[in-house]
């Protein structure tokens, strides 16, 4: 209010006094001047870890460590009373700037305002009071002066594109930026790490499919010229007979993905997912011990301005309406009732919105019909030779635009939705956030993907009684190979889109917008006469102001948890999806970093011991992923019809015949009038066409209903999504049983740590009586050597007791300076 243009900052610095208290309420551990030894491992695994160190010396990151990595201090929550335990050589640097922030943030969260049953900076900010609050960077990423602070460190040995080769330097991530955005970059390596495997595996499986194309019995019958299978019309009037041999290159392309070892690689991705899930919860343990989160009580959280707003404003109606004491009123809070309407809005806009998605779907569907329909009628050879690659392309095309506009559209109702729930602490209103937003991407983006995998195809009927939609038009079809190869163009084209359009495109390129807009505007704002102030270096303040504030880590898991389920759901039917993610992940970690180290103002640290609700989330996908990949293999791909045929209806146990074995007889006299073909040239030769299904030939008593061999199959498509489902399950319960979620040396360290503890303690203790035993010996030799008389001894005497109580007053007030 005092200036009269430009902005104004305020620096807000927390002296020894305040650090102190602050880290005494909020328990924060600090290390004591106690060293221990961390136990080595021993034998092989020692030489193992020593080779693979010297192995991966060039990927290690360039930052400062430890002196003794195999010393750790100890740590326990620091006390005032016992500041004498703790190890401080400098005050000013005892709090490290991460600590700093924290306590700050902390004390101006909880700071009451002017207005009253207001709480601290979050409700400033809310009421447009002040702009923003954060805490500053250690200075300057770029720039050739020899002071290198943590930034340049971080910048130069991790948020480079040029470092993507390097290990993260974890324990100097969490030391600038907190625990909560360090256990993140750790899951996000681990995952990469993860990949690595599963992408190598999937290859192989590729490879298999390629190499083994030639071999394929079916492939071979399928594109023979000699077979000379008449197919039936693909559509009515429009559509002539046509050579199955014609379909050869989809059949063989098919093959790629459907053959053997893609149960192979199902069942291995199930069990990836659980030795992924496992080895992180270690890992999560691991860096508790180290970064010291064992024991991290949940802090009582201070409830969020908006919460507090609408809890006034209840308060407020209710004083209006009856006069009742304040302590009932001081105990009020927000009930079920106050939230109806929220909860109502929630559930009727999240139905809302996965309506919307499957309108799409079934818009995208509509357009492939009537699309596929009008291509047929082009007089253009061409054209209508391509129509299935042409309908195919464009509309996964389509589908890939409606995910990427809806997704946005998605993020934004979510939060909205539950800023209206209004939830009462930040933890709670992330949760919920997290939730819906996961449901609403997860509908969008697997949707489209569904469809493909469990419904198309499967509606169509047969000749002479085909189901119709759209005033006459047919339902879609598989392509004669099956619609795993449709699965996997669909699967592979959306992924692939969302992680470069959506996590690279839209990463880089929004923020970059931001930035000019916000800029552009400053400029207009400011007066003129600022300018000749501008002649100066900006301060750090001015430069952390001009970047964009941080939002939270909910989006950057997000992409990677639906690129997680695009990995483990469907990877039956495209085994390179690992391969892809993996190329993705070694550009995001490092887009990441860039972005938090260089684009972003430095978040609030956070103490956090685990990732929370996310580990929810990708143990529940991993789940799912057993069910869908067993129904993908049982109901979308050819392995089970192929598996039945060969060991049941083969005459000498080959694959030969199985073409043959899979399509039905259909009578062409049958077909309803008005639906054959037009002006076919060879319409007089052909008496029967075939289709693919399972059904009675039109001679048979029963002709065209389904036959005994189409129940066979039917059976053991069920019977294979049971048998794979529980021997998947079983083995991941024996993965995760086999390893144990707290590594044996850090479980040692933990109860090592307690007993160290408990000595140290004892020790100090005792040394803390010994002083104090000095002290009174020291005054007892005096009292003797001074005694002359009975009035002197009773001066003495009092003197004694005078001194003794300052001998403690002294050794407390000794021990505080220190």
């Amino acid at each position: 209010q005092n200036k009269s243009q430009g902005l104004s900052f305020v620096r807000i610095h927390a002296p020894w006094q305040v650090l102190s208290r602050e880290a005494e309420l909020l328990k924060i551990k600090m290390p004591t001047k106690k060293m221990y030894e961390i136990t080595e491992e021993v034998g092989i695994l020692k030489t193992l870890n020593e080779i693979w160190c010297k192995l991966t010396e060039p990927l290690q990151p360039q930052v400062p460590q430890q002196e003794n990595t195999n010393m750790k201090s100890l740590s326990y929550p620091f006390s005032r009373e016992k500041i004498y335990l703790y190890n401080i050589k400098d005050k000013d640097t005892f709090f490290d700037n991460a600590t700093r922030s924290r306590i700050v943030r902390e004390i101006l969260k909880r700071t009451s305002t002017k207005a009253r049953n207001n709480m601290g900076i979050g409700t400033l900010i809310a009421n447009n009071v002040y702009d923003a609050a954060y805490p500053l960077h250690d200075g300057e990423y770029e720039g050739q002066n020899d002071d290198m602070n943590e930034r340049k460190i971080l910048y130069r040995e991790w948020a480079r594109y040029g470092a993507f080769y390097k290990f993260q330097p974890i324990d100097l991530i969490r030391k600038y930026f907190g625990e909560k955005i360090g256990l993140y970059f750790a899951w996000l390596g681990l995952y990469t790490e993860f990949l690595i495997p599963s992408s190598v595996v999937g290859i192989i499986v590729f490879l298999y499919g390629c190499i083994t194309i030639e071999s394929d019995i079916p492939s071979k019958e399928m594109c023979d010229q000699r077979n000379a299978f008449t197919m039936c019309p693909l559509c009515d009037k429009f559509c002539d007979y046509w050579n199955l041999s014609s379909a050869c290159a989809t059949a063989q392309a098919s093959h790629l993905f459907d053959n053997p070892a893609t149960v192979f690689f199902s069942i291995f991705m199930a069990l990836w997912a659980t030795m992924f899930l496992e080895q992180w919860k270690r890992l999560q343990m691991r860096l508790s011990y180290f970064w010291d989160l064992t024991g991290l009580e949940e802090e009582e959280e201070h409830p969020r301005p908006e919460y507090e707003t609408k809890l006034l404003e209840k308060k407020l109606k209710n004083k209006s309406i009856t006069t009742e004491n304040s302590n009932e009123n001081e105990k009020e809070k927000l009930t079920w009732s106050d939230r109806i309407p929220g909860y109502a809005a929630n559930l009727g806009l999240i139905l809302f919105m996965i309506m919307l998605t499957f309108s799409a779907v079934f818009g995208v569907i509509a357009y492939r019909i009537t699309t596929a329909a009008a291509l047929s009628f082009s007089t253009n050879e061409t054209t209508r030779s391509n129509v299935r690659v042409t309908v195919t392309a464009t509309a996964v095309i389509i589908n890939l635009v409606v995910i990427l506009i809806l997704d946005e559209i998605y993020g934004a109702v979510a939060k909205w939705l539950t800023e209206i729930e209004v939830p009462k602490t930040e933890k709670a209103f992330e949760e919920r956030l997290i939730l819906k937003a996961f449901l609403l991407k997860f509908v969008n983006s697997y949707a489209p993907i569904f469809y493909v995998a469990f419904f198309k195809g499967r509606f169509v009927g047969r000749p002479g009684h085909y189901v119709y939609v759209f005033d006459g038009y047919r339902m879609e079809e598989c392509a004669p190979g099956g619609c795993l190869m449709e699965l996997c163009i669909q699967l592979s084209i959306i992924m692939l889109g969302k992680q470069l359009i959506q996590n690279n495109l839209f990463e880089i390129g929004i923020p970059k917008l931001k930035k000019l807009f916000r800029k552009l505007k400053d400029e207009r704002t400011e007066p003129k006469e600022m300018d000749t102030n501008q002649s100066k270096d900006p301060q750090q303040w001015d430069l952390d102001y001009a970047l964009e504030p941080f939002t939270g880590l909910t989006p950057e898991y997000m992409e990677m948890i639906i690129q997680f389920g695009f990995v483990t759901l469907f990877v039956a039917s495209f085994p390179l999806a690992p391969l892809f993610a993996l190329l993705n992940n070694i550009i995001e970690v490092r887009l990441d970093a860039k972005k938090f180290v260089t684009e972003l103002r430095r978040p609030d640290t956070a103490r956090e011991k685990d990732i929370g609700i996310w580990y929810n989330i990708l143990s529940g996908i991993g789940k799912l992923s057993v069910i869908i990949n067993a129904f993908v293999i049982a109901i979308t791909s050819d392995f089970i019809p192929r598996l039945m045929y060969q060991y049941a209806y083969s005459q000498n146990g080959t694959m030969h015949g199985f073409i043959n074995h899979t399509l039905s007889y259909f009578n062409v006299s049958h077909l309803k009038a008005g639906t054959q073909p037009e002006n076919s040239p060879f319409a007089q030769d052909v008496l029967f066409c075939r289709f693919k299904d399972y059904r009675e030939p039109p001679w048979s008593q029963n002709q065209y209903e389904f036959s005994k061999q189409y129940w066979a199959v039917l059976s053991a498509r069920l019977a294979f999504v049971i048998l794979f489902q529980n021997l998947v399950m079983f083995l991941s319960v024996l993965v995760d049983w086999m390893i144990p979620d707290i590594p044996k040396d850090i479980s040692e360290q933990i109860k090592k740590e307690k007993s160290v503890l408990v000595d140290f303690f004892l020790k100090e203790e005792h040394e803390k009586l010994k002083l104090i035993e000095s002290f009174i010996a020291r005054d007892k030799q005096k009292h003797k050597s001074g005694t002359k008389g009975k009035r002197i001894r009773a001066a003495s005497s009092c003197q004694f007791n005078r001194s003794q109580k300052g001998s403690f007053a002294s050794f407390s007030s000794q021990h505080t300076e220190v």
